[in-house]
């Protein structure tokens, strides 16, 4: 009888211990699917190794570790997949925009926004050919990236999507032409890109190319610093208490504040704290929130075509150009979906930059160098108003105050 009570109980541990090696890949496959990952925002597509590049790759996530970052990959394959949100889509029936409401340019507003377009589209080639851009290298850089795309093959239209410029506002149009109701995304609390990847699968280079030889292919460009600003307000300033950027606004504040003034306010970091963070990550080439990296670098606008290039200086004409030439005037219409946010004023972005070095900015001008000049912006005026080196910092951290973040 102790003979078999001991064999039993052998069976019984190997048996658990098999279990959890079995059930070990679908509990991370749960962990990277579930809402609450999800909601880390600023770290879905970490650096992609080039073993990645197999369109099985879909569901990348960054998590923030203690002492370093944790990359977890789900696999999946490019098959229907069942989803929760399945019920709240009906592709066949769009809601249509009443033919009083739709709104429109003239003619002669067309033609202008057209010439508008080519003189973008030129000035692009133009630098990408100058600066090398153009040349498919092994780095980030000089790879082209298809992963960000957002690809709408049944009203031929697809996207690039840069955060934090009018991204909302786009996310939801886009969601919109997945089959999802308006009234469906003006209730939920679902996170808009978690609701578009849901109908949007990542593509590879190939499907891309393919899907953008009857599409129009387009990307929203805002000044570098004017993009950086809305971020770091959006994430740290007025992020949600508890939430990982609020954690980890914390974390900036523990390693880049004086140790006398930590429980100073603000909790958040200065605006100052987060740039030499920032400083630091892109020195030692760590991966970044997809809020604050390059757009050139996310795009990779010299080695994938783009057909309409808007800007946020000319965004309302901008908008209704593209949604005329993709003829989707009754469906979709430019949507604001933080309006109460308003934009960056210059004496905003004078409070915050005035706060930097001429170093902190010549560090920022120099990772953000490519976008300035591809998208023809300028620095001047920023590095005018930065503090000399030499220059004391201030004893206290400044709270730096304003109206909320823009879209």
């Amino acid at each position: 009888m102790r003979l078999n009570k001991t064999y039993w109980r052998a069976i019984r541990r190997y048996f658990l211990v098999f279990t959890a090696i079995a059930f070990l890949p679908l509990a991370l496959v749960y962990l990277v699917r579930s809402e609450q990952i999800y909601k880390i925002k600023g770290y879905e597509a970490s650096k992609i190794k080039d073993h990645f590049t197999d369109k099985s790759f879909r569901y990348p996530v960054m998590l923030l570790g203690k002492n370093k970052d944790l990359t977890v990959a789900a696999t999946g394959n490019s098959k229907k997949r069942f989803s929760k949100y399945d019920k709240y889509i009906n592709e066949t029936h769009l809601p249509l925009i009443p033919d009083e409401a739709i709104q429109s340019l003239s003619e002669s507003d067309m033609l202008k926004v057209e010439r508008r377009m080519e003189r973008r589209r030129k000035f692009l080639a133009e630098k990408c050919s100058e600066l090398g851009l153009d040349v498919v290298g092994n780095d980030s850089w000089h790879k082209p990236n298809p992963w960000e795309f957002l690809v709408n093959k049944k009203h031929h239209i697809i996207w690039c999507n840069v955060f934090k410029a009018a991204s909302s506002s786009w996310m939801y149009n886009f969601n919109v032409l997945a089959g999802y109701s308006p009234e469906f995304l003006r209730k939920t609390k679902e996170i808009f890109l978690h609701l578009a990847r849901e109908r949007y699968p990542r593509v590879t280079l190939e499907e891309l190319h393919e899907a953008q030889n009857n599409s129009v292919t387009f990307l929203i460009a805002r000044h570098p610093f004017e993009r950086l600003l809305s971020a770091y307000r959006d994430k740290f300033v007025y992020a949600i208490p508890h939430s990982l950027h609020d954690k980890f606004g914390r974390k900036i504040v523990r390693t880049y504040r004086k140790k006398s003034l930590q429980l100073k306010p603000p909790k958040y970091p200065t605006f100052q704290e987060f740039v030499r963070w920032l400083l630091d990550q892109i020195k030692h080439d760590n991966y970044l929130d997809m809020h604050f990296v390059s757009y050139t670098r996310f795009c990779t606008p010299c080695l994938i075509h783009f057909d309409v290039i808007l800007k946020f200086e000319t965004l309302e004409e901008d908008q209704l150009y593209l949604i005329d030439k993709t003829g989707l005037k009754q469906i979709i219409a430019p949507e604001w979906q933080n309006p109460g946010k308003g934009k960056n004023t210059l004496d905003l972005l004078q409070q915050f930059y005035s706060k930097l070095t001429r170093t902190e900015i010549d560090g920022l001008y120099d990772y953000y160098r490519y976008d300035f000049e591809l998208f023809n912006y300028s620095a001047t005026s920023y590095f005018n108003i930065a503090r000399s080196n030499e220059e004391d910092i201030p004893e206290e951290p400044v709270l730096l105050l304003g109206k909320p973040p823009s879209p």
